[in-house]
């Protein structure tokens, strides 16, 4: 059976997956790298599979969940950051993206430094696109054990994974040999829940064999838009709110596809799992602030104690399989 892993994105949200992960490793004692063959992520989830796999000095991993549950903490103030200078040349976010890369450059160089792609622990599967050739992009660590040039920085991945529309600008990345480079964002813009491209990456990797398959979102929003106001938007408007209904959309719908796909199975039983908490109050991805924060973690405490049943059962499908 071959035990996947996917993370949706959400910005500051991943902190509510990181909990969760962190909550499994507690109850296997494993870390995520060996409970999982492969593992897919999205954005602030593709942060999290890139942490998680990440070698350290002692051939394991060199981050437990619990350290990504602190790098939402303490570097994403860091990560969403501008100064009043940059707010004054940006013309308050209409010329240039919300956010200058700068504090997102040092909180990566600090997590994966000389890191590579190929150094994954397990398979994992990150999502991009790409804006010139307009196209979808994965970052495949298989891919960059065999073929040198697709081997990345993993701080370049990071960077490109998370480079969300109007946001951050769009992340560069040359090919070693200075013929082509692509110019990539987020992976959000098609597949905000990376549980699809996941669902074929391992049917292509292992054809006949079963998947256990294990789905985390950062939150569902359960904010409404009123159709008297929608109706007077205009460009402007829709900006921002389209962005969360195209993520939403996409999530959902991946989540009604996996259930067909995978229903249950008389001999090892679940073989879909989909963890996502309400949210009652707006969250954006770049909501920093400590009061958010603590929402989000109290909304991930809640998840974990609603599912505990269901979280017992599925370590010991991870420990057994």
């Amino acid at each position: 059976m071959i035990k996947a892993l996917s993370l949706d994105g959400g910005g500051i949200r991943g902190i509510i997956p990181a909990m969760v992960l962190a909550e499994i490793e507690k109850r296997t004692r494993k870390p995520v790298s060996e409970l999982f063959d492969l593992i897919a992520g999205t954005s602030t989830g593709g942060l999290l599979a890139l942490g998680l796999t990440k070698p350290g000095p002692g051939g394991g991993p060199e981050f437990t969940a619990k350290d990504m549950v602190r790098l939402y903490e303490h570097s994403g103030p860091e990560i969403f950051s501008r100064s009043c200078w940059y707010r004054v040349t940006s013309l308050g976010f209409l010329a240039e993206s919300k956010y200058p890369p700068d504090g997102m450059q040092r909180v990566y160089a600090r997590y994966f430094g000389a890191s590579r792609l190929k150094d994954a622990l397990c398979d994992v599967l990150l999502t991009a696109y790409d804006i010139e050739l307009r196209t979808p992009f994965f970052f495949r660590s298989s891919r960059a054990r065999e073929m040198p040039e697709y081997d990345f920085a993993m701080q370049d991945v990071a960077f490109a994974i998370t480079a969300a529309p109007t946001y951050f600008s769009p992340h560069k990345i040359d090919i070693e040999d200075g013929s082509r480079y692509y110019a990539l964002i987020d992976g959000g813009v098609y597949a905000n829940n990376p549980g699809m491209c996941l669902y074929a990456e391992a049917c292509k990797t292992c054809p006949g064999q079963d998947i256990l398959m294990v789905s985390l979102g950062t939150g569902h929003q359960e904010t409404v838009f009123p159709y008297k106001e929608a109706k007077k938007w205009g460009l402007a408007g829709w900006a921002r709110p389209l962005l969360n209904i195209v993520f939403d959309g996409v999530s959902d719908t991946v989540d009604y596809q996996l259930r067909l796909l995978l229903p249950e199975s008389g001999s090892y039983g679940p073989r879909y799992y989909r963890l996502q908490p309400q949210l009652r109050q707006v969250s954006q991805l770049d909501d920093v602030r400590p009061e958010n924060i603590k929402r989000l973690k109290m909304a991930a405490r809640k998840l974990i104690e609603h599912n505990s049943s269901s979280l017992d059962r599925l370590c010991r499908q991870l420990l057994c399989h």
